[in-house]
């Protein structure tokens, strides 16, 4: 079998295959895996073509792994096949067959080997629960092996190894009911990210398309520029970019890359560009991507979730404490037995790790993308939420709607010269730019030098010796120390009343004036509205554009404070100044110039149509641009919180019935084993169902 090794760590592999895996094979495929006495656990992702495994830590198992994967063929899959009986549904794992293979081969032996060589086998397959419990206990843990291996070898203290066999299936049984159904919800999380769309730009010769990322093949060159996605693994061929690679490897500040540099998909270019020759398709790059998200969720857990599960921890030492009490007192193995067969651990663990999936996964599917529980936490508890003006509240595709010319060019000549510059970048408001000459048929052939993009103010260039810049009024004017007259400015604020002005000045002389108007956005005031009703008591809206611009916009959205003329930095330091006021605060952006302030909120969601590096740089990505989206994110983070709660008091309810019926006589250890092993799974599936959003 072919395979790349993806990523490793002490005891476990993750290793890509050379493609999916269709249904009908995965059943063999667990199989054959399972063949091998080092395969601890296995894990198969069958449509990214993905395993997970953890092996044992003997000498040479590592090799002996790798050996094992490399020998599997279609001849030992087909093999394999022959043993399965039927074929199931395509599913998670092989639930039904694991199921009917462990309560089978249990009542087999029970009912047709002689009573000596089954109570052999039984205390052969005991080494299983008693090694984990040894090895725990030589790591120092009191924990949920320890407790098994106790349970099991009071009854063997006893002489009833049918009872210890019993004891073993049930908890095989919900082991494997535990991981189906964990895996069925990580098998969710990851079709629902499988459908997130991406764009590439393909070099064809002197020219670019754009085209599908999923249709790259290797050998092909993109371009990728200031605020675009690496889409794909590939190798830089020209150019040079600082590439901001904290979605893989968690360092927020972007390093250099140049000629002969390695980039990889789910990083973005901060500043500068490169043409990047592709190493392997999109599919490949991606599919690792998501991958490396469900697999790091555990790393985003909320404050919640991580209570829970260090109680869940926690409290094992205190059923060892409650077992030696229940035998000093009652002097019974049957009773102690039962203070031993029901921990909290498990399904405090499952049931919240269940939740989080199910809400990620739901998140997906409707449109957002949350990195960790952390994150829907901080946005049920966040009681202020920001948002930029262009592109969050506004429609990503602003228009023109005023050419000024003035110093004797007219406005054909503006517009023409201002979408020469803007065409290079991929700002909504120089796409506006472009877009207007276009339709009115305007070419701009290049006669500038080279284009410098000076983030959040503008471009600047040269033109036969002279310097050309474009931009904001701050820019413009006190910057780059262009003189306006009075009449001027009376003619510019009369003519772009209400407008977002770009002013163009050549060789320190204002030459023209475009007047960019915003569309706001589809159902804005009412998402506003609603997010006040759940709770986020004040809304603020933060913009680089002038005063009466912001203002207009502002009072559209239903938005009552505002603040305008604002660089990155003071968008950052306002956010910051929020927290230290004690505010929980969620950032909504969309641009490179607002992902300083995106990392820095305790929620930072990015528009899905912005750029890369503030997608990269938020907690949640919407991948529309409604903010509806922002509304049901609320909503699903109120639910996953009230149902981790909940779930703590249900199963600690449930569990403590249970400890107390045990303890009591009034169920036998292996019947409270067998509901123990139920309710968490019953809560568990629970737990999967959708959200109300």
């Amino acid at each position: 079998m072919k395979y790349q090794i993806a990523n490793e760590l002490p005891g476990r592999l993750r290793v890509k295959l050379a493609g999916p895996v269709p249904p009908a094979d995965l059943d063999a495929l667990y199989r054959v895996l399972g063949a091998s006495p080092d395969i601890a656990k296995s894990t198969v992702y069958p449509r990214i073509g993905s395993v997970a495994l953890v092996y044992n830590a003997a000498p040479g198992a590592r090799a002996r792994v790798l050996d094992h994967l490399a020998g599997i063929d279609a001849a030992a899959i087909a093999k394999a096949k022959q043993g399965c009986g039927l074929e199931l549904a395509p599913r998670s794992h092989s639930l039904l067959m694991d199921l009917a293979s462990l309560v089978g081969f249990h009542f087999m032996r029970r009912w047709f080997l002689p009573a000596p060589l089954a109570a052999a086998w039984t205390v052969f397959s005991y080494r299983k629960f008693l090694f984990a419990g040894l090895k725990s206990l030589a790591a120092g843990r009191l924990d949920v092996p320890v407790l098994d291996a106790a349970a099991i070898g009071i009854s063997f203290a006893k002489r009833d190894p049918r009872t210890a066999g019993l004891t073993m299936l049930l908890l095989n049984v919900g082991e494997t009911l535990e991981e189906y159904t964990r895996s069925r919800s990580e098998g969710a999380l990851i079709n629902a990210l499988l459908d997130l769309p991406e764009n590439a730009q393909l070099v064809e010769g002197d020219t670019e398309v754009q085209v599908p990322s999923s249709t790259l093949r290797q050998g092909q060159l993109i371009a990728v520029r200031t605020g675009m996605p690496v889409c794909v693994d590939g190798t830089v061929v020209r150019g040079c970019a600082m590439v901001n690679q904290a979605a893989l490897t968690g360092e927020p500040l972007a390093v250099e890359r140049t000629v002969g540099d390695d980039v990889f998909a789910g990083t973005a270019v901060e500043d500068g560009e490169i043409i990047v020759e592709v190493k392997a398709n999109e599919g490949q790059t991606k599919l690792r991507t998501i991958v490396n998200l469900v697999e790091q969720t555990e790393s985003y857990k909320s404050q919640t979730q991580s209570r829970m599960e260090r109680l869940a921890d926690r409290i094992v030492p205190w059923n060892f404490l409650l077992a030696g009490i229940v035998a000093l007192t009652t002097r019974s193995l049957v009773k102690t037995s039962a203070a031993l067969m029901v921990d909290y651990s498990c399904a405090l663990k499952l049931t919240g790790s269940i939740a989080v999936l199910s809400a990620m996964s739901q998140s997906a599917q409707a449109g957002f993308t949350v990195k960790g529980s952390q994150h829907f936490e901080s946005m049920a508890h966040a009681d202020v939420i920001v948002f930029d003006k262009t592109g969050t509240l506004t429609e990503a595709a602003p228009q023109v709607a005023r050419v000024l010319s003035l110093d004797g060019w007219d406005d054909d000549e503006v517009l023409r010269f201002a979408a020469c510059l803007e065409e290079h970048f991929p700002h909504p408001v120089a796409r506006a730019v472009v877009r207007a000459a276009a339709d009115k048929g305007l070419e701009h052939r290049e006669r500038h030098a080279e284009v410098e993009y000076i983030v959040a103010h503008g471009i600047a260039s040269s033109l036969d010796g002279k310097r050309v810049v474009i931009g904001s009024e701050h820019f413009v004017v006190e910057d780059e120390r262009v003189e306006i007259s009075e009449a001027q400015k009376e003619l510019i604020a009369r003519e772009t009343e209400g407008l977002s002005p770009l002013y163009l000045a050549v060789d320190g002389k204002l030459m023209g004036v475009i007047g960019v108007q915003d569309p706001l956005k589809a159902g804005v005031p009412e998402a506003i509205a609603e997010l006040r009703r759940l709770g986020l008591s004040r809304v603020i809206m933060l913009t680089g554009d002038n005063e009466r611009t912001a203002a207009r916009i502002a009072a559209r959205a239903g938005v009552s404070e505002f603040h305008a003329n604002l660089l990155p930095e003071d968008k950052y330091a306002f956010v910051e100044k929020l927290k230290a006021e004690g505010a929980h605060v969620v950032m909504v952006g969309d641009g490179v110039n607002d992902a300083p302030a995106l990392a820095l909120a305790d929620v930072g969601i990015a528009m899905g149509q912005g750029t890369a590096v503030a997608k990269e740089v938020a907690d949640i990505t919407l991948t529309g641009g409604q903010l509806g989206s922002i509304v049901a994110l609320r909503r699903m983070s109120e639910g996953l919180m009230g149902r981790l709660n909940g779930s703590f008091k249900e199963v600690m309810v449930i569990n403590s019935t249970l400890l107390a019926a045990g303890i009591g006589g009034i169920i036998s250890p292996q019947m409270s084993s067998l509901l123990h092993n139920a309710s968490t799974v019953a809560l568990s599936m629970r737990n999967g169902k959708r959200y109300d959003a």
